[in-house]
């Protein structure tokens, strides 16, 4: 270039320089507006789940004031045909159905989980749907369950989320000693569905308009997608624990523990790693042999994350079935989980474990006529709010401290400061759509879950990517939408008319304890989650038979994988192991199980001569052996499958001893892994920020642990 017109150019620099610093903080400011009303409507929709998470915990205790003091001012319960409306008649209400607060031996245990919910276009109002699932007794010798679902309106008012109408539709109910059957004895509509296919994987719709002028300080959005993404981790730790808990996996169960972690159990307290491992040991020796059942399924957890983001709370239900099938025993137990957690080198730890006994009885004589057991004095601490969250009471919740609110952000912002911080909008951007890959893929396997269930098989197949890829049980895999679907039809027929059809039996698909973990750009996630498998059916308490058509199942989705298509979320693959544990009958329980004669058990499914998969199970060698259609010998309940994990222990990266990271195909089948269509394979171990860490973890005191 010559050099008179590289001095021309530079002259022109000089010229137009000063006016851009405006444009550039005008244009900061519209993208820092957008970001602000995108972290506010995942804050809200996050607000709304943990709202009705707090309305079971508070049933838990008989809270019936403040339960109804999370309605909106005008909210109504519709309870099958029943009608309440206002705060206070729906207090009186509760109080009616469930017995005094405090009532001596009474259970009401709320179990309310596996949601699919949708925040409204403007952000004001939400709809979500909700498996239910009640264990109540009186504490006079009567014990009930009450199931079904929630079809659930919420709305904002005055700042704070309530709920508008809470929408409850009866499926199943029955005495404890008969076990649960069809409401009436009637055959069983759908529940109409309050979203569409695709909006399963659009929990928050893009928003019409320009978003206001919101005043956040960049660093301000940024500590709040923080706190979204820390919530993550640590539901995901919590989560863990559980499944590693099932299996008796003690020294994963020590590894989530800080070096000085403390675990308080019944009022006992055990501290150090050395006593983690002791207080696991009271439930048995590390490992599970032939009969031994240890399930224990969190329900309904909230996640605190405090100021500063290096500590969080975890709260929640959880129902335990315990069993020893060789020596015929068997028992249900309810604790209530209280959990704290640090953040040490980026990396989230259990601090300190609390769990209160809610119920421990004999499977056989129920919580009518056994005591519910030890009980520890007063409620565990319930978790503190924002004001987004805050009961309509405006008073400290019971067992909790003083509500505070959160103050808007507002107000005059640092001169230059909008110009300056625009360049970090980009990461915040990206850090906020991985907790959104949270929010889509529990959605969409909430989805899944209900369109099985309903047999509805557009729905189901509609759920997944266009080279999604489905395991139908005890056969194999179909790819692409359309043999996923053809595949359900020729197993169990065409789906019907959902405003006509009616079930004399249903099968439930509960995908609970999701472990989510989302790739660096927030575009994948691999996901985990727990089958409880209740069935319902019609039964006749008087036919002196045992109830075979309403028990529980337990299996396993380990290795599920979601992607972001076109702005959707979408299953990328999914594989069910199953079963885990099946009741013969409700009266015998998981304890009356016997080992099938040769041939009897679980079958290869029929799909292999009606319409063979794409891969089969036995094409899989390993990784299926045990399971029915599957290689080597068939293991059926009471006999212990294996059970696989996506992941290595989150905190340690203690590698398990079944390991697969990948989708379960992908071996097979190279084509249909993440990376080879584009796509980021998330973590798998110890991450932070979705990047992977190395397998062994440095504390902050420098020792090492493997």
């Amino acid at each position: 270039m010559p050099r008179f017109i590289l001095h021309l150019v530079t002259l022109l620099v000089i010229l137009v320089w000063p006016a851009m610093p405006a444009f550039a903080q005008g244009q900061a400011a519209s993208e820092i507006d957008e970001v602000a009303r995108d972290v506010g409507r995942l804050e809200s929709l996050r607000a709304v789940k943990t709202l009705q998470r707090i309305y079971a915990q508070y049933a838990q205790y008989g809270l019936w004031q403040d339960m109804a003091g999370l309605f909106a001012s005008d909210g109504k319960v519709i309870w099958g045909e029943e009608r309440i409306s206002g705060r206070g008649a729906i207090a009186s209400w509760l109080a009616g159905r469930s017995g005094p607060a405090g009532q001596a031996g009474a259970l009401n245990t709320e179990l309310i989980d596996d949601p699919l919910v949708n925040l409204s276009t403007d952000g004001r109002s939400a709809e979500g749907r909700w498996r239910g699932l009640a264990l109540r007794g009186d504490g006079k010798g009567r014990a009930w369950m009450e199931g079904g679902v929630y079809e659930n309106r919420y709305v904002l008012e005055n700042g704070e989320w309530k709920i508008a109408t809470l929408h409850y539709h009866p499926e199943y109910e029955g005495r404890y000693e008969t076990g649960w059957s069809n409401v009436g004895q009637k055959d069983l509509p759908i529940v109409p569905y309050h979203f569409k296919t695709d909006e399963a994987g659009v929990p928050i719709p893009r928003p019409h308009g320009a978003a206001p002028v919101s005043g956040a300080p960049p660093d301000a959005l940024s500590r709040r997608v923080a706190a979204l993404n820390a919530e993550d981790d640590v539901r995901n730790l919590q989560h863990a624990y559980g499944y590693y808990v099932d299996r008796r996996m003690w020294d994963d169960v020590v590894d989530l523990f800080a070096r000085d972690g403390v675990i308080e159990l019944g009022g006992k307290v055990y501290r150090g790693q050395q006593g983690v491992h002791r207080a696991m040991e009271i439930m048995g020796p590390q490992g599970l042999r032939q009969g031994i059942l240890n399930a224990h399924l969190p329900f309904g957890t909230v996640v605190e994350v405090m100021p500063g983001g290096r500590e969080a709370y975890t709260r929640g239900t959880e129902l335990a079935m315990i069993g020893d099938a060789e020596a015929g025993t068997a028992r249900w137990k309810v604790h209530v989980f209280r959990n704290r957690f640090v953040r040490e080198q980026g990396v989230w730890k259990v601090r300190e474990m609390r769990v209160t006994p809610i119920m421990d009885v004999d499977y056989k004589a129920g919580w009518g006529t056994d005591p519910l057991g030890p009980k520890s004095a007063g409620l565990p601490p319930m978790p503190v709010f924002p004001r987004a969250y805050a009961p309509a009471t405006g008073r400290a919740s019971a067992g909790g401290r003083r509500i505070a609110a959160v103050a808007p952000l507002t107000g005059p912002m640092p001169k230059g400061e909008r110009a300056v911080r625009a360049k970090d909008l980009a990461d915040v951007r990206r850090r906020l759509l991985r907790s959104q890959a949270w929010d889509g893929t529990e959605n969409v396997s909430s989805a899944y879950g209900h369109c099985l269930d309903d047999h509805q098989w557009p729905c189901m197949s509609g759920l997944f990517a266009e080279k999604g890829n489905k395991q139908s049980p005890f056969a194999g895999y179909y790819f692409g939408r359309d043999r996923i679907a053809a595949a359900a039809t020729a197993m169990y027929g065409a789906t019907r008319d959902p405003s006509t059809v009616m079930r004399q039996r249903i099968a439930y698909h509960w995908r609970i304890a999701p472990v989510i973990h989302v790739s660096h750009d927030g575009r994948s996630a691999l996901l985990r989650t727990y089958l409880f498998h209740p069935n319902t059916a019609r039964y006749d308490p008087s036919s002196g038979q045992p109830n075979t058509g309403n028990t529980i199942q337990t299996g396993m989705y380990p290795n599920d994988q979601v992607v972001l298509e076109n702005g959707i979320w979408r299953l990328w693959t999914l594989t069910i192991d199953e079963p885990y544990m099946m009741m013969p009958h409700w009266q015998g329980g998981w304890s009356a199980a016997r080992v099938p004669p040769p041939g009897g058990g679980m079958r290869a499914s029929p799909l292999l001569q009606r319409y063979p998969p794409d891969l089969l199970l036995t094409d899989l060698g390993k990784r299926e052996e045990g399971f029915a259609g599957g290689t080597g010998t068939k293991i059926d309940w009471p006999g212990i499958l294996p059970m696989w994990f996506h992941y290595r222990n989150p905190v340690s990266g203690r590698v398990p001893e079944r390991y697969w990271p990948d989708c379960v195909p992908c071996e097979a089948r190279p084509d249909v892994r993440l990376t080879s269509n584009g796509y980021q394979m998330p973590p798998t171990g110890p991450s932070v920020d979705g990047l992977e860490l190395g397998l062994s973890m440095r504390d902050e005191d420098g020792a090492g642990r493997k």
